[in-house]
């Protein structure tokens, strides 16, 4: 009898409180689960007595137990949102309803999920055609865990492994100078770059992972925050998603309605994303899979969408085409693609390269068939295996190891060293079992190693190329080439100014030191060439190359 009377007692209190949240408030004890919007807009989730003791015990929930319609019609955000909410507060999994196609219409209101999602056979339409915030998610994956402030340091040293710290745990850290400006754009979108940024991993006794290390100094330090990774891991899976495209004035007011992860430790297994409506003109996108200030993310059977390429009038007052991505990352580690696709042709150049990254480090594409690899502001150490690469390729700057293995490019580069970001590598290339198909196949011109440099540009740092490339087994089908075409070259012409010794860089740029070539089969029969600027690397050691 008391026992059952101290249940009874913890019910009621459960039943009288009422959770508060920024945009919400969760109330038991009512008559009829329910979500509705209050006079101030915001949501009020009301649940009864009898289900809240049915969800405890299934341990789920579904958008349907909160209203959800499903009908593709009726507007199922605020569902959706309170059902996650519940869930988060109640730590309940949720899933979709499999025969449901959920509408989510322009309000700017987003689910937070901190519980497993199985959206299952369900699918949503997100209509940008007419919304109130662009830039807000339809979903976050956002940790429960708070970020803390590191006190007492100062300063930072490129390559340093260890901070004098004692924490409760592993941490993602993210370290800001403002005083200091890299990534001097050059080109036809330049700008004044960017306050000097890096993020690492450290354990709870402060050591630094070697896999992600510091790649700038900092003699000082404007913000350092601490990030807690999490170490249950967070799984979500299935959903078919349709975007609506935006019908906007194609200018750069980027789409973010999108599902965003901010949470270390998530695996996203079988989402599927198209695109529909995209007409003569729009806005471009900042990716529907964002991932972002986190770290061990494994994006695994997922489909995704490449954008229609707009143009509009870059900073240097010339028309430009517009970077849209279905897939981003952005200051985050060891990030994984696995057995990805996307529905249109990789090699379609109507559509823009499906994906882009900032300041992050170990990147993983593996088994996918994708347009594009892009590193914009940097990355530490990148792999590419088991895919095949459409007409955008392999563009990279950065730092550490980039290993290109068993994989198929069909861009007019095998790989592209951005040169609006100086064309700067600081480490090495790898290239192993490979087929280099350049333009898909139809040859004008065919470089294994790209990009441009000036020397009269500053972009807030020394610019590389990779000290050492070794290309192993590598096949270049050339057969279907133009006349004019003379054969493959290993670098591009870097610098078509830079005829003779006498040319003067402001800015020195650091020459590759050795490659090594091993079993480089031509189909079209023609010699792999140096360059068609030998001047610039006359002073690389090349093993390997036929005469």
């Amino acid at each position: 009898m008391k026992t059952h009377f101290l249940s009874l007692l913890f019910l009621l209190l459960i039943s009288m409180k009422a959770y508060s949240q920024a945009e919400f408030t969760i109330s038991y004890s009512q008559s009829q689960t329910h979500v509705q919007v209050d006079e101030n807009g915001y949501l009020e989730i009301l649940v009864s007595d009898s289900d809240l003791e049915k969800f405890k015990n299934q341990a789920y929930v579904r958008y349907s137990d909160f209203g959800a319609v499903g009908d593709g019609k009726t507007d199922d955000q605020n569902s959706i949102v309170g059902t996650h909410a519940f869930a988060n507060e109640n730590s309940l999994n949720v899933k979709g309803d499999d025969e449901a196609t959920y509408y989510i219409g322009g309000n700017d209101r987003k689910a937070i999920i901190q519980t497993d999602t199985d959206f299952g056979k369900a699918s949503f339409i997100i209509d940008d055609r007419n919304v109130k915030n662009r830039t807000a998610p339809i979903f976050e994956v956002k940790s429960s865990l708070e970020p803390i402030k590191l006190e007492g340091i100062h300063s930072l040293k490129k390559g340093q492994n260890k901070l004098d710290l004692e924490l409760d745990q592993a941490y993602l850290v993210t370290v800001s100078d403002t005083t200091v400006r890299r990534y001097i754009r050059f080109g036809l979108n330049q700008n004044n770059g960017y306050p000097q940024t890096d993020n690492f991993r450290i354990d709870k006794n402060g050591k630094i992972d070697s896999k992600s290390p510091i790649i700038w100094d900092f003699d000082q330090i404007t913000e350092i925050t601490a990030l807690p990774i999490d170490k249950k891991t967070l799984k979500i899976t299935g959903g078919h998603f349709t975007t609506i495209a935006n019908q906007e004035e194609s200018k750069y007011n980027y789409y973010s309605r999108n599902l965003l992860i901010r949470r270390s430790n998530v695996i996203l297994d079988g989402i599927e994303h198209h695109v529909t409506e995209e007409g003569e003109h729009g806005a471009p996108y900042g990716g529907f899979i964002t991932i972002q200030d986190c770290a061990d993310v494994k994006v695994m059977k997922s489909i995704f969408t490449g954008h229609k390429t707009y143009s509009t009038i870059g900073r240097a007052g010339k028309p430009v085409s517009m970077g849209s991505y279905d897939l981003t990352v952005n200051r985050a580690l060891n990030v994984s693609f696995i057995n990805c696709s996307q529905t249109n042709d990789i090699n379609d150049r109507t559509y823009w390269g499906i994906f882009g990254s900032n300041y992050s480090k170990n990147l993983l594409y593996d088994n996918c068939k994708l347009s594009r690899f892009d590193a914009h502001m940097g990355v530490a150490n990148a792999t590419i295996r088991n895919s095949e690469l459409g007409h955008m390729g392999i563009n990279a700057i950065g730092t550490g190891t980039l290993l290109v293995e068993n994989s198929t490019i069909n861009s007019g580069r095998l790989i592209n060293l951005r040169s609006d970001y100086g064309s700067t590598w600081e480490g090495e290339f790898i290239i192993k079992d490979c087929v280099f198909k350049p333009n898909a196949g139809n040859v004008n011109q065919a470089d294994l190693i790209s990009g441009y440099y000036s020397g009269q540009h500053d972009f807030g740092y020394v610019c590389y190329m990779p000290e050492t490339i070794k290309i192993i087994n590598l096949t270049i089908e050339d057969s279907n080439h133009s006349p004019e075409y003379n054969g493959p070259m290993l670098f591009a012409n870097f610098n078509s100014d830079r005829k003779d010794e006498t040319y003067l860089e402001e800015f020195p740029y650091v020459i590759t030191k050795k490659v090594i070539l091993k079993n480089i089969k031509i189909k079209s029969g023609k010699q792999l060439g140096v360059s068609k600027n030998p001047v610039m690397f006359q002073k690389v050691e090349i093993e390997g190359l036929k005469k």
